[in-house]
């Protein structure tokens, strides 16, 4: 009996998931869970299939823990609960950033990770740690075959248009360009649309990945054709603590007029900027809804200015609108957020079902809206698996 883990590794977590080979599903949830707070108070939460809590283990003093050494506390327990004598066949990751290079899932092997090394100061808060992450099981297990999905995969065929930035020629020969990101949610989110609703599937859609990290894709019969994200995962929507789209200029006058370093002026559009800037609260959605400050209210309503105005641009790109899929932590779980920017697409013929809305439902737009507004849980976790499988029947 045999296993496939899928590994999604951030700066301070990492989340994973078990998945048997031998079930009457291709790919059988064994169990999953998150390590999180790495760097501070590491905590591990799994649960099994059924959502029962099989572990959890905190480290308050573990700040000087490394993701190596939690991931080996992560693969003790896995051999001694769901695995219960299983191989581990594979293990597949989630990178961020294939560059212009790699369109496809691959196996991993030194050559491959010296390339996306070379892609680290594109995706700095991710790709870092997802090369980090399988460095540490290589050293762990350097026997076992390694498969390294990319976010920026799903977006590859886009068209040449929806790719150039207004910028010279050379410098787009050289990889500076539109790529795209959270792939690996919308090519999840491509496939349930067409399981629960073939012909919108096949029609003009705006997936909307809204989380901590957030951007918009516009699908037209399942295939990305443009993306709010661009050559980094700074682009594009306003963010947990990501500033999203914001005029070069200011990145100019921070480092010409108020002397900010380069490291400076990236801590602050990475980590001090999105809802957390605006607010100067917290760049938790939950958090900014229970408080009553203006600042609060100000960062939420612009998060839902700037998604309304981004859709609008997509709609452009797609020649119209058929439906709207919201999914991620906030776009899944946040009926507030979900009415605030579907209010804003009304002159498309959006709107709401609000019992629908409040219940979390899989379509929750009225019946008599135009426009389709459905929710669809993503799963990347899965979607690695699927791919990390394909690559293992490539070498059988």
């Amino acid at each position: 009996m045999t296993s496939i883990v899928s590994l999604n590794a951030g700066s301070s977590s990492i989340k994973f998931s078990l998945f048997a080979l031998d079930g009457s599903e291709p790919l059988q949830l064994l169990a999953g869970g998150k390590i999180e707070k790495i760097g501070i108070a590491p905590s591990l939460r799994v649960h099994t299939a059924d959502g029962a809590t099989s572990m959890e283990r905190d480290w308050p003093d573990g700040a000087s823990l490394s993701h190596a050494d939690l991931l080996a506390d992560l693969f003790a327990w896995a051999a001694e609960h769901p695995l219960e004598g299983r191989e581990v066949a594979a293990i597949g990751h989630r990178v961020v950033h294939g560059g212009v290079e790699f369109s496809n899932p691959r196996l991993v092997d030194d050559d491959l990770l010296v390339r996306l090394e070379a892609l680290c100061s594109l995706a700095p808060l991710h790709q870092p740690h997802n090369l980090a992450a399988i460095r540490a099981i290589a050293a762990l297990r350097p026997d076992l075959p390694q498969v390294a999905c990319f976010d920026t995969a799903f977006h590859h065929d886009k068209p040449e248009v929806a790719s150039r930035l207004a910028i010279p020629r050379a410098l787009h020969d050289q990889g500076i360009r539109r790529y795209g990101f959270h792939g690996l949610s919308y090519e999840y989110i491509a496939r349930r649309l067409d399981e629960v609703d073939p012909a919108l599937a096949g029609g003009r859609v705006i997936a909307a990945h809204l989380g901590n990290g957030a951007s918009l894709c516009a699908m037209l019969g399942g295939e990305s054709v443009d993306t709010t994200m661009g050559f980094t995962a700074l682009d594009g929507l306003m963010m947990g603590s990501r500033c999203g789209s914001i005029d070069p200029g200011v990145v100019l006058h921070l480092q010409d007029e108020m002397g900010m370093s380069r490291v400076e002026v990236t801590d602050l559009l990475y980590n001090k900027s999105g809802l957390l800037g605006v607010s100067g609260i917290s760049s938790d959605m939950r958090t900014l809804a229970e408080s009553e400050a203006r600042e609060a209210e100000e960062a939420l309503d612009l998060f839902a200015w700037r998604a309304a105005r981004e859709m609008g641009a997509l709609v452009s790109s797609l020649g119209g609108l058929d439906g709207l899929v919201f999914t991620a932590g906030i776009g899944e779980n946040d009926a507030a957020m979900r009415k605030r920017i579907c209010d804003r697409l009304g002159w498309l013929g959006v709107m709401l079902d609000e019992g629908e809305n409040q219940a979390n439902a899989l379509r929750i737009g009225s019946p008599d809206s135009p426009v389709a507004v459905l929710v669809i849980p993503t799963n990347e976790e899965r979607m690695i698996a699927l791919h990390t499988l394909t690559i293992l029947k490539g070498l059988q």
